[in-house]
């Protein structure tokens, strides 16, 4: 039997698997909610085991390696033995009340700086759990749960949190913060983190010592779905907005990521705002038919800034932006339409953004997410962007499990 490769994609509203052989066919995916909302780290596991044993039992038993990715900067607090201490804080988060803090900790253009960060956040978790023993991101957390050892972090999931690429250490003042040894010994994107122990194996439905490969961010993961060209930019239409690009350097700037993926920089920027705002108005079938009667080639005449909540991330790092939602038209179509066209400005914005930070603008931007599959949003964007627009539907999670494969790759060249 030929060896089979799971990915694992934690999102914001729930988790998707994808299982992939060895020539990177995908055999199998599959998608859950979850019960409570993104912050209980209990429906993550739920998830994830519900998911995994009802993945048809041929290929549970070829599965030889797991990656995860998660939601960038969502943190949890835990005690000795991984358990959670109270809910995790969403990577959407801010608390510029710790802004004077984070001045003296972080450097100006880290994506720690930010009052939306990890670092933010962890200062938030510490004042409430002061006797908390780990500080984990959610796909470190799964791994760890996976592995029943929370010991390790991924490097692209803790940049936020303070993690530097270039030097591989925290910033000096996590170096020398007291409370240093709550943070993961961090591995890069691919290694080999461990295998199932005896007990999850057989809790999973899974044959002895599948590897877990430490794996990316969600973002990331939709990126590797894609497979872009070197002039191809990459947004991701989820609940968030988020761009990102391959470049020959890293890109410094707040609110900007950088990660290291297959001897590349990819770096980009997320928002707070995304399709997830569209749900709060129309439901699924409603976004269908009205987007029909949206004649994408003339704008609306309406100036909307779609967030779903006070606070922007990227293109602008201000916790205080309060959204535009208002004044809504009688016709719903039109109202559509000037949320996507808002949803396009942000966009355009962020390639913009890019661009003045040392990005080579993209000349094609290829769709990720569930709001690749809407045309008429399709044409507004390349109007708004200027450049054309194409949808790829692979699901992130067959990007991760692109990881599991590669690592799976290097450990059996080892052996």
């Amino acid at each position: 039997m030929s060896s089979l490769v799971l990915g694992i994609d934690l999102g914001t509203s729930g988790v998707r698997i994808a299982v992939l052989d060895h020539e990177g066919n995908l055999r199998h995916t599959q998608a859950t909610d979850y019960n409570t909302g993104l912050c209980q780290p209990q429906d993550w596991c739920h998830a994830c085991t519900a998911l995994i044993r009802a993945i048809p039992e041929k290929l549970r038993g070829q599965l030889r390696a797991i990656a995860v990715d998660g939601t960038s900067g969502t943190l949890l607090a835990c005690n000795h033995a991984g358990d959670a201490l109270g809910p995790a804080l969403p990577y959407s988060a801010a608390y510029p009340e710790h802004d004077a803090e984070l001045q003296k900790m972080a450097p100006a253009k880290s994506p720690a700086s930010s009052s939306s960060g990890s670092l933010a956040r962890a200062i938030e978790l510490l004042k409430t759990h002061p006797s908390a023993a780990m500080l984990r991101h959610q796909a470190d957390w799964i791994n760890g749960w996976l592995l029943k050892n929370w010991h390790w972090g991924e490097e692209g999931n803790n940049l936020r949190l303070g993690w530097e690429l270039e030097t591989e250490r925290w910033i000096p003042a996590l170096e020398e913060a007291p409370w240093r040894a709550r943070l993961p010994v961090v591995k890069r994107s691919g290694e080999v983190l461990g295998g199932l122990p005896p007990e999850r194996s057989e809790h999973l439905g899974l044959a002895p010592g599948v590897l877990v490969i430490a794996g990316t961010t969600d973002s990331n993961a939709a990126v590797m779905a894609s497979a872009p060209e070197p002039e191809d930019g990459i947004t991701v239409l989820g609940t968030t907005l988020v761009m990102k690009r391959f470049t020959p350097t890293p890109i410094h700037g707040i609110g900007v990521s950088r990660h290291r993926l297959g001897g590349q920089w990819l770096c980009g920027g997320a928002s707070n705002a995304g399709a997830g705002i569209l749900r709060r108005f129309f439901t699924d079938a409603e976004l269908v038919e009205l987007s029909r009667q949206i004649n994408p080639e003339h704008d609306s005449g309406l100036d909307l800034l779609p967030l779903p909540a006070p606070g922007e991330r990227f293109p602008v790092d201000d916790p205080t932006l309060q959204p535009v939602l208002g004044p809504r038209p009688v016709s719903d179509a039109l109202y559509l339409q000037a949320l996507l066209e808002g949803l396009a400005s942000i966009e355009a914005r962020g390639w913009e953004r890019l661009h003045q930070l040392g990005a080579a603008k993209p000349k094609r931007v290829i769709s990720l997410g569930g709001g690749a599959r809407n045309p008429q949003w399709r044409r507004i964007r390349e109007r708004k962007l200027g450049c054309t627009v194409v949808s790829c539907l692979q699901p992130p999670a067959a990007g991760v499990a692109r990881l599991a494969l590669q690592g799976l790759a290097k450990a059996q060249s080892n052996d």
